[in-house]
């Protein structure tokens, strides 16, 4: 194999790709990254047997063939070189070995051959549409805060993708949840969808295809199956195992009939919770919410630290209720949140609370109570 290519170019492919490489391995060949050359192009594959990137970037192809390489050890070695260097790859000798050459400098690096490099990617997929990229930012950004990170229900550590008939039209749906707090987005379902199997997406393959996306221009174009799920970029493509586990009934933790309703500038109530939540301990964060007619107290009793307290002023009709929340979790969703507003609607002290932008919003959270 013999090309050369644009130092700029290479860097930012193996940024896409060398992310998925775990530092520590017992398998040689996945400390590494698959180069292969051919036409006017360099493909870029690493994978953990898991989760799989590959990228396709313009090349000077002067042989044909392929390598495997170290990926962090290559993707510092193309970081460090100067900007607008042309980098020349040449394992054209015994195979074992591969020159990298740039301007002045010369690096000589271990490769392992290319056939034991494994492939996650075959097998059919069963449906594929295409959305746009903004559309799938939303779906993950508004609820992978809630993935759980308990190793022992593993069928919680990724977000459920599934399709649904809301109000006489098909939505595509995603939900994660730890036990805490639940969080489910939806939008109008892609054509192609419909009928899908509802898949969990890993925690570290939604984490890849949300920096994916950061760099993706237009539509992504998914696939899936029933035990894998493949996003197209264009230029990139990351597939992934899926989460082999059922994921719980969610609809039945989303309270029906909660009565109380209580609407609050957002911005305020978060930096009121920021500030009354300086003194919790850590173990407990419970903040304390103490409604009454157009009037919320937050408060935080801590016996190691004092207590604070901040009333506002807020839209609040119901009888007076005391209810406590973890406070890292109010922050988390009222983060999410688009609008100016939130809508709470609680029922009592111990029941789940509903929190959206407003009634009928496309994010709906649920979140746990705390004892206070």
């Amino acid at each position: 194999m013999k090309v050369t290519l644009e130092r700029a170019a290479l860097l930012k492919s193996l940024g896409h790709v060398h992310r998925v490489v775990e530092r520590r391995t017992t398998i040689p060949i996945l400390s590494n990254v698959l180069l292969q050359a051919d036409g006017r192009a360099l493909l870029l594959k690493a994978t953990d047997l898991d989760l799989e990137v590959t990228e396709t970037v313009a090349a000077d192809v002067g042989m044909k063939g392929g390598t495997t390489l170290p990926a962090h050890t290559l993707y510092d070695i193309v970081r460090k070189l100067p900007d607008g260097a042309q980098v020349s790859l040449d394992s054209a000798g015994d195979g074992a070995q591969l020159l990298l050459k740039s301007g002045r400098s010369r690096f000589t690096l271990q490769s392992l051959p290319e056939s034991d490099f494994p492939d996650i990617s075959a097998g059919e997929m069963t449906h594929k549409f295409t959305l746009a990229a903004g559309d799938l930012k939303k779906l993950i950004e508004k609820t992978q805060f809630a993935i759980s990170n308990e190793e022992t229900r593993y069928y919680l550590n990724g977000i459920f993708m599934h399709t649904t008939e809301v109000d006489g039209h098909t939505m595509l749906r995603a939900v994660a949840t730890d036990g805490h707090r639940l969080a489910r987005v939806e939008i109008p379902a892609p054509a192609g969808s419909a009928g899908m199997p509802g898949v969990i997406v890993p925690r570290k393959a939604v984490s890849e295809v949300l920096k994916l996306i950061e760099d993706a221009e237009g539509d992504v174009t998914v696939e899936l199956s029933a035990n894998k799920i493949r996003f197209n970029f264009g230029s990139v493509v990351l597939t992934s195992k899926l989460i082999d586990g059922t994921f719980p009934d969610y609809a039945r933790v989303i309270p029906t009939g909660n009565d109380k309703r209580l609407v609050v500038e957002r911005g305020d109530f978060a930096r009121a919770v920021d500030r009354v939540s300086t003194i919790s301990s850590e173990r407990g964060r419970a903040v304390k919410m103490a409604l009454g007619d157009g009037k919320l107290t937050l408060s935080v009793t801590n016996p190691d630290a004092g207590n604070a307290n901040e009333e506002l002023e807020v839209d609040y009709d119901a009888n007076p209720l005391d209810i406590g929340f973890n406070a890292r979790y109010l922050l988390d969703i009222a983060n999410q949140l688009d609008s100016d507003t939130a809508l709470f609607r609680l029922a009592d002290a111990g029941s789940p609370t509903i929190i959206q932008d407003r009634d009928g919003a496309a994010a709906l959270y649920v979140l746990m109570p705390m004892r206070v």
